[in-house]
């Protein structure tokens, strides 16, 4: 039986009430998260670019554009949300995945549930089985996959959103099993593009594919149910013989699910997570000893692991995009200001003469200590010389937020999302889709839902009414 078969039939099998508490809550705060990075990112430009190309201007549909009042069909709605998901690079990662995955799925589920009538308990319960496809195929392929130079959140993703959007839209077996099998038609994204608007279109390209996937083995389309192993398949074209192990895909299905354990990895700072470690090193240090004046640093080390410095070893940033993943400028703006927000990655922000000044004095290397586990290489040190020769150090096992052992204190994420959607809504606006996302297996329209994420929106719409009736 065929990879994608066996897959499939998991996949089909999930109901809501097999879905932990911790899954459920999971799974809420994934979708909060994403709905306020795609909100935020909404005004960036790749999401605007991609819009114009796409014609949305004139374009109408079911599905909202989120930022805006434009509505489009679902592969369009999908690919410009996907995009702006991202943009901002302040998404969650997956774990084992090791990309960014409710970003790709969150984006094609709404559009999905909006176009073919979707409630918010099934889309809780398409975001866990995604999650779980995602992040057992990564099992299989890395770290050969990602070192390899594919991105995982597109190369991979694909197969979350094509597994989630199966599972909202009710399909077979049989179906479910062409949408993977389609899905390995359609991976693509390499991280040669990183630092650069093609990384968030990975996003938005993956969103689309999943749901075009999903839609089109609806439809009848066929596949190759041999297609992640045959031998030109997905684990060898992608891998190469011999650096996979299909095995461990589905060793231990669910047993806990991959959105409860090891959960999310969320981020509290807007640049690539791989220089987390290291910021959250740095900025314990201006908690001890306040933010450090340029003038007086001598030196600055940072050491992450080789593989975060293969995509973070970036001592010269050329655009704000391309700080993001300089692990020299997010420390420098760290021990500069003790804090890392989204001003310092906006406009020209990346050129700040005081930074910019710094810059040369930041040195990335491999970090060579014991890392806690072999599997999630984010140990960090960060050690500051001062000019008169003292010197203070941080070490970081691993950034807050990287699992469910290490959360992020809800209000902290409630208070990202109230930062980031206000970018788009009014504080009033913000609170109503708040309360609305704390009930969301009771929302019982996503249309319904997306009115309230639209710019303008009535300060009582038909769901809020509905939720006050249930509350009731």
């Amino acid at each position: 039986m065929s990879l994608a078969r066996r897959l499939a039939e998991r996949i089909t099998a999930l109901r809501y009430e097999d879905l932990p508490p911790e899954a459920v809550h999971g799974c809420r705060l994934a979708i909060l998260d994403t709905i306020g990075v795609t909100l935020a990112g909404s005004v960036e430009a790749a999401p605007r670019i991609v819009g114009e190309v796409l014609g949305w201007r004139a374009s109408s549909g079911p599905c909202l554009v989120f930022g805006t009042g434009r509505r489009a069909g679902p592969l369009d709605a999908a690919l410009v949300n996907g995009t702006a998901a991202h943009a901002l690079d302040f998404d969650n990662t997956a774990r084992y995945m090791g990309g960014h995955v409710s970003a790709v799925m969150v984006p094609a589920l709404m559009a999905a549930g909006e176009a073919y009538g979707a409630s918010g308990r099934e889309l809780l319960l398409a975001h866990a089985v995604g999650y779980e496809v995602g992040g057992r195929i990564g099992r299989g392929v890395n770290f050969h996959h990602t070192e390899k130079g594919w991105h995982p959140t597109s190369t991979l993703g694909v197969f979350a959103v094509a597994a989630a959007c199966a599972r909202l839209l009710g399909l077979s077996v049989a179906e479910t099993e062409t949408a993977l099998a389609l899905a390995t038609s359609l991976a693509a994204g390499t991280k040669a593009n990183f630092g650069t608007m093609a990384k968030p279109l990975h996003a938005g390209q993956c969103a689309r594919s999943g749901l075009l996937a999903a839609l089109l083995a609806r439809n009848g389309f066929t596949a190759n149910p041999d297609a992640f192993e045959h031998p030109q398949g997905f684990f060898n074209v992608f891998n190469g013989q011999g650096n996979y192990d299909a095995a461990r895909i589905l060793e231990d299905w669910a047993n806990p699910l991959e959105i409860a354990m090891p959960g999310a990895s969320y981020k509290l700072y807007p640049c690539c997570y791989s220089t987390h470690s290291a910021v959250e090193a740095a900025l314990n240090l201006t908690r001890q000893n306040g933010p450090f004046d340029a003038r007086a640093i001598a030196r600055v080390d940072s050491r992450t692991s080789t593989r975060a410095l293969a995509h973070t070893d970036r001592p010269d940033p050329r655009s704000a995009l391309d700080a993001k993943f300089s692990v020299q400028y997010c420390v420098a703006r760290a021990l500069l200001h003790g804090r890392v927000v989204l001003e310092h990655f906006e406009g020209d922000a990346y050129r700040d003469p005081v930074v910019r000044g710094l810059l040369p004095r930041v040195h990335a290397a491999p970090y060579t200590g014991t890392p806690f586990s072999p599997d999630d290489l984010f140990d960090a040190e960060v050690k500051v010389t001062l000019t008169d020769g003292r010197t203070f150090s941080a070490k970081v096992d691993r950034p807050l937020g990287r699992t469910a052992e290490n959360p992020i204190p809800p209000a902290e994420i409630r208070a990202k999302f109230e930062n980031c959607a206000r970018r788009v809504l009014t504080p009033e606006a913000v609170a109503r889709v708040s309360r609305a996302l704390e009930s969301f297996e009771k929302v019982e329209s996503l249309r319904e839902f997306t009115t309230l994420l639209e710019p303008g929106a009535a300060a009582r719409s038909p769901i809020e009414r509905s939720l006050e009736r249930g509350r009731a």
